[in-house]
């Protein structure tokens, strides 16, 4: 795997990180564009790290884009707040928000609660929308049955199997796959990649979190997407580049960029 070098040169999209503001985010989107990863999305999570996405994303204009969104692990602390971040032209999409019941660090009430609301917002604004789900598949479905799957959704580091993979991309629903695709246990994910279109799916690094072999165990970067792209083209059985470029127009469909 040859990150940005090779033939082609391909463009890659990291369209879910978490970075903060200063030297070290950017260190990263350095260290990413020497990689070919061109573009990367910061996604927010309470108040202040979506505070600190945008100001990420301001001092990368063009390279860096953020999100707005309260994560069901800081339902507990409300949500409100979430709307008025959406003004700032800086952040793209609603999330990431949803239900995780493998910690259940908020209360599923004010989990479930939390994410029809930014579901709704989503909706209203006519946003995207970015879920995280963990263990809590049949409430995200019902959910989303109940408001309205917004017309742009992707299910961020898609964990479920071949058959939440058909149930997602029956709602119209994007899936994006991490560093997890290349995890020896994770059998199920990688069929949930083989049978997802091209035209439906993202990758990510989700760093600093989930680094992909031949990284586990180390603080992830955006420089490492390519690692899962290469992990989706061997299971696809295409080439890097045929991922890369799938990845990098849906990204920029998804978010509403123009795909320069």
């Amino acid at each position: 795997m040859s990150g940005g070098e090779g033939a082609g040169n391909p463009r890659w999209f990291d369209h879910h990180c978490h970075l903060e503001p200063g030297g070290e985010a950017a260190a990263a989107v350095e260290a990413a564009a020497a990689a070919g990863v061109e573009r990367l999305v910061c996604v927010g999570t309470d108040e202040e790290r979506t505070a600190q996405a945008v100001a990420v994303a301001r001092a990368h204009p063009g390279v860096v884009w953020a999100t707005a969104g309260a994560h069901p692990h800081e339902a507990r602390h409300g949500w409100g707040w979430v709307e008025a971040a959406l003004v700032q032209p800086e952040v793209l999409a609603v999330g990431e928000c949803g239900l995780d019941y493998h910690y259940d660090f908020s209360p599923r009430d004010a989990q479930q609660a939390g994410f029809a609301a930014q579901v709704e917002l989503a909706n209203r604004a006519g946003l995207p929308l970015v879920i995280h789900t963990r263990e809590a598949w049949e409430d995200t479905f019902a959910i989303l049955g109940e408001v309205g799957t917004p017309a742009r959704t992707v299910f961020h580091c898609f964990t479920g199997g071949a058959a939440e993979a058909r149930r997602c991309l029956d709602l119209g629903a994007w899936l994006s796959f991490s560093g997890i695709v290349t995890f020896k246990g994770a059998s199920d994910v990688r069929e949930a990649a083989a049978l997802c279109p091209l035209d439906r799916l993202l990758v990510e690094t989700d760093a600093p979190y989930l680094a992909p072999v031949p990284h586990r165990g180390r603080p992830n970067q955006p420089a490492w997407v390519p690692f899962v792209g290469a992990a989706v083209a061997t299971i696809k059985a295409v080439d890097e580049a045929t991922v890369a470029d799938a990845t990098w127009r849906g990204a920029h469909a998804f978010y509403g960029l123009p795909c320069g």
